[in-house]
């Protein structure tokens, strides 16, 4: 028995560490009869399992856009929108908080970063960009291993009916390294619910034991696995579920510690599932798939799709088909989540994904035009009864494929000439230049995929330069790190411990429901109260709990209240100073404030000795505080006053603010107009001059929820949640029947707002740039800057203004007319960096677009009326000459230029090479060599023979050339050039 267990054992590790079996052809075409089980009802099972046998609570699928979470692209798992739960942070009075034993099926996409199986896709029957993860959870030690893996195994073999002799299961064998024991309370599990102990097997920490990341939260898991083969020789495994059981915590120094409290944490694959419950190879083969596989059939006119791979697949049509099938789901499901296509990040990916897709279908599948757009419906069909949100979103998704379709075919058009004329001009030998191939990429100009660029390269038999790519990436790269906004430092922060530690002691969470305790007086001007607290914590800047710190040491304190704002929903925190009850001649400065799971920690550097029970009193920098309160509520005007603008589609994508600006990303159809950033405008100012009330009300989570027009965001909000709203009283906003919230401004909002409109004064959005394809970022300012920034553009205005009149005028001179084309760029920089309105930037950017063209066109016609001059006189001077050797008096090598080009269309059989003598002794030197003359005489040798006789250079090409240099001596410099051109020819 040992022997043959011992083999098992050996066949199961060989079949789990191999690749997916799931790589050979599926061998099933698509059939039109309909799977005994559908995927939808696979999904459903699941969700009323859980939910009506095990008391877990359903919640919805958390959007692919990470929520908070900058380590992340996509959420590319079930529990990322738990993550504060499992680290303690977690908001007390929020629903999240109240999360016991809940289940879901969660979104997910794995593409770019960490996980990414995006150059997979196509290339096997199981990898996919987009999935559905199903899984269950219990927080806080709600149950824990035992009762996990008898859900786990009663929902396969008796819901699904999985036969038992099919299932193989992995545990933790332990890692001695870091002297973790084996999970032998996994293992008794399994062989108490009946699995034979040759098909329970132990792995290391690579299979079986799982991590958050290089910190945070992990711990054993056991993985259940099916075999394909059935018994019939050696096993081919799959993998079916994941179970997680959140018991330690990996620390920075790499230690692992236990964790305060333990987590159940399981995920089961759906696509993979439902190909086992229907009994196929290849999840493209279920029906979840094969609605867009034969859409994608019967649109493109291919052969039809057959489940083959690698070799077997002839011109990798069915690898096509797959990577269209999957990608549009992701586009789909990534767009209706309000990712748009873009040039940096998520944004990025997703583009790259489209073109992908959009490669294989129009180069593999021969896709007619709009064909991907066109999928869009399908996917809604099979995936819009679980998430409503590809419904809602269905013609923005179909437009923006199709927009971005046009797009790349004209790209891809042109990056096919661009090709072909960059080789005509390489040598048999050349590689393909770096910089050309880099400005057809995705990160150059065209937009192309880098492998379909070298793929373009390949079918012509030529090479790319590959290390010169490999540099400008690395170029671009610190680029891109160099512009990015500077990362705000985190400060000091609690880990799960600290929290743990905490929770465990029964310290309370900070109430800070003081940091609205604020009025304005009878004459103007607000009053900030005041809040005496009680130090119940001190932290050292390591993290470590202390009773108390000594002078000069920076430290974390928390308090069991406080008025501080801490950093939250884009709003920057308060700071200030507290001073010791009673001893008010010494203060310790408050740098910050931040919430951590309910607790408000206090950044603070201390001048003297302070202890756990001092009792303390804060004072906010009113100032700053005021400044964010001006901020936050123009914020909530400017969201408004977009949706008024631009209609009710228009979405907030996020916002930050601080005393000195104000950020806001909105979502629109379209780039903003200058006409329609000064209606926006129009429409706050038009508010704030109201100088309307500004309403505040905590009332119920569940009372916001179908209210039309109310505004909120794709976060967790606390309940009761505090609702602001402009003009209206909360109870007449939130009242269905009033349509308040529809023509007034009215969010779910926890920052500090203005009591009255008024103080802020004005607003001014003084920038805009698209994010990405969809997605506006906006600057404001308000108030005294706003005012500021409004006279910038007057003053501007009018100089633009003069200069116009000036250029109407004329100029009498090449000289006077390049002194206004100068003025004209100045002018330029000017305006491109001036805090003013933006409506009224673009407006002179246009204006003086124009007037540059004009300044331009008239310094080129005063320089052909004076060259054309110059050269009549030089004719006159050596009349058939076949050489003329001179000098010409001109403040611009542009005319000298020019003189020597009308020279040589007047004179074909002559050479000509012209010398301009100009202040201090500089020289300008341009030259052009007759066709009869080349190729003894080149231009490019000419100049550069006589420009470095006079310690200059050169630049040009065998016909032409122009240079510089310095002499004293002009005679000697025209000797040099005489005698080297009749010297050659």
């Amino acid at each position: 028995m040992a022997a043959s267990v011992a083999t098992a054992a050996a066949r199961l590790r060989r079949a789990i560490r191999r690749s997916s079996p799931w790589r050979g052809p599926s061998c099933q075409p698509l059939s039109s009869v309909p799977p005994s089980v559908q995927a939808a009802a696979v999904r459903d099972a699941f969700l009323s399992f859980f939910r009506d046998r095990h008391g877990h609570r359903l919640v919805p699928s958390a959007s692919v856009r990470p929520r908070g979470d900058p380590s992340l692209l996509f959420v590319n798992a079930g529990m990322n929108q738990f993550k504060p739960i499992f680290l303690g942070t977690v908001d007390p009075r929020s629903e999240m908080a109240g999360f016991r034993r809940v289940a879901n099926s969660q979104k997910c996409v794995r593409a770019g970063g960490r996980h990414s199986d995006l150059e997979d896709v196509g290339r096997d029957l199981s990898h996919h960009t987009f999935f559905e993860m199903l899984g269950n959870w219990a927080f806080g030690g709600e149950y824990f291993k035992e009762e996990a893996c008898s859900m786990a195994w009663e929902l396969l073999t008796q819901v699904y009916g999985i036969p038992k002799d099919r299932l193989w299961i992995s545990y933790f064998g332990g890692d001695p390294k870091v002297g973790l024991d084996p999970d032998l309370e996994s293992r008794d599990i399994w062989l108490s619910l009946g699995v034979p102990a040759s098909r329970v097997l132990s792995f290391g920490p690579q299979e079986n034991f799982w991590e958050m990341g290089d910190t945070g939260p992990c711990g054993p898991c056991t993985e259940i696995h099916y075999d394909l083969a059935g018994g019939v020789g050696a096993p081919q495994l799959v993998e079916l579920w994941n179970l997680v059981f959140m018991q330690h915590n990996r620390e920075a120094d790499g230690s692992l510690q236990p964790l305060p409290q333990q987590h159940v944490d399981t995920g089961m694959g759906l696509e993979r599932l439902v190909a086992v419950l229907q009994g196929r190879r290849s999840t493209y083969d279920t029906d979840l798939f094969s609605p867009l596989l034969n859409a994608i059939h019967q649109g493109c006119g291919a052969p039809p799709y057959l489940g083959r791979v690698g070799a077997a697949d002839e011109g990798r049509t069915d690898m096509a088909y797959r990577v269209v099938a999957d990608h549009i789901r992701t586009l789909s499901v990534c767009i209706a989540d309000g990712v748009s296509l873009g040039m940096s990040g998520a944004p990025l990916v997703l583009r790259r994904i489209l073109r992908r897709a959009l490669r294989f279908s129009t180069e593999v599948l021969r896709a007619p035009p709009g064909f991907l757009g066109s999928l869009v419906p399908i996917v809604v069909e099979t995936l819009g009864h679980t998430y409503p949100e590809l419904q809602k979103n269905s013609a923005q998704i179909s437009n923006l494929v199709s927009e971005d379709e046009v797009a790349f075919l004209a790209s891809l058009q042109r990056g096919r000439r661009i090709i072909d004329r960059t080789l005509r001009r390489l040598g048999p030998s050349d590689v393909f230049p770096a910089q050309v191939a880099w400005s057809l990429s995705m990160s150059g100009d065209l937009g192309l995929p880098l492998d379909l660029v070298e793929l373009m390269l390949e079918e012509k038999g030529v090479q790319l330069d590959s290390a010169g790519l490999a540099r400008l990436a690395q170029e671009e790269a610190q680029h891109r790190a160099r512009q990015a906004e500077p990362v705000q430092e985190q400060g000091l922060r609690l880990d799960v411990h600290a929290l743990g530690e905490l929770q465990r002691r029964g310290v309370p969470t900070t109430d800070d429901s003081p940091k609205y305790s604020y009025c304005l007086r009878p004459r103007g001007g607000y009053e900030f109260s005041a809040c005496e607290a009680q130090v119940l914590q001190l932290y050292t800047e390591d993290g470590t709990a202390v009773a108390s710190v000594g002078e000069g040491q920076r430290c974390g304190l928390i308090l069991d209240k406080t008025n501080f704002y801490a950093e939250q929903g884009g709003q920057a925190s308060d700071r200030g100073y507290l001073v010791r009850v009673g001893q008010q001649d010494v203060l310790f400065p408050v740098a910050r404030a931040q919430v951590c799971g309910g607790f408000i920690l206090h950044e603070v550097v201390a001048p003297e000795c302070l202890k756990v029970g001092d009792q303390v009193q804060l004072h906010v920098d009113k100032a700053w505080r005021l400044g964010c309160m001006e901020k936050h509520t123009a914020t909530h005007l400017l969201n408004w006053a977009l949706r008024q603008a631009l209609g009710p589609s228009t979405e907030q994508r996020g916002s930050h603010l601080s005393p000195e600006r104000l950020r806001f990303d909105v979502a629109t159809q379209a780039p903003l107009t200058p006409e329609q950033l000064r209606a926006v405008e129009g429409l706050v100012q038009e508010a704030v001059g109201q100088d309307e009330a500004v309403y505040m009300e905590e009332v119920a989570l569940a009372h916001t929820a179908h209210v039309p027009g109310l505004r909120s965001l794709d976060e967790v909000y606390p309940d009761p949640v505090r609702v602001v709203s402009v003009g209206v009283p909360v109870a007449h906003a939130l009242d269905p029947a009033s349509q308040a919230a529809l023509h007034t401004s009215v969010e779910l909002c926890c920052g500090t707002h203005l009591l009255r409109t008024g103080a802020v004064g004005d607003l001014v959005i003084i920038g805009e740039r698209q994010l990405a394809k969809g997605i506006t970022r906006l600057l404001a300012v308000t108030g005294e800057q706003a005012q500021q920034a409004r006279e910038v553009g007057q003053s501007l205005a009018q100089e633009v203004e003069a200069a116009a009149e000036r250029l109407s005028r004329g100029s009498r001179d090449v000289v006077e007319a390049q002194r206004l084309s100068k003025d004209m760029g100045r002018l330029t920089d000017a305006v491109d960096s001036a805090l003013m309105p933006q409506w009224q930037r673009r407006e002179l950017q246009a204006t003086l677009k124009v007037l540059q063209r004009r300044a331009n066109t008239a310094i080129r016609k005063l320089e052909m009326g004076q060259a054309a001059q110059k050269t009549r006189e030089l004719l006159q001077r050596h009349s058939e000459e076949p050489l003329i050797v001179d000098t010409v008096s001109t403040e611009s090598l542009s005319v000298l230029v020019k003189v020597v080009r009308q020279l040589c269309e007047q004179a074909p059989s002559t050479s000509v090479l012209l010398l301009s003598p100009q202040p201090m002794g500089h020289v300008l030197c341009a030259c052009q060599v007759a066709q009869s003359a080349t190729p003894t005489l080149t231009a490019e040798a000419w100049a550069l023979a006589v420009c470095s006789h006079m310690g200059g250079k050169a630049w040009g090409s065998r016909v032409v050339a122009q240079g510089t240099g310095s002499t004293a001596d002009l005679e000697a410099a025209l000797r040099t050039a005489r005698a080297y051109a009749l010297n050659q020819l």
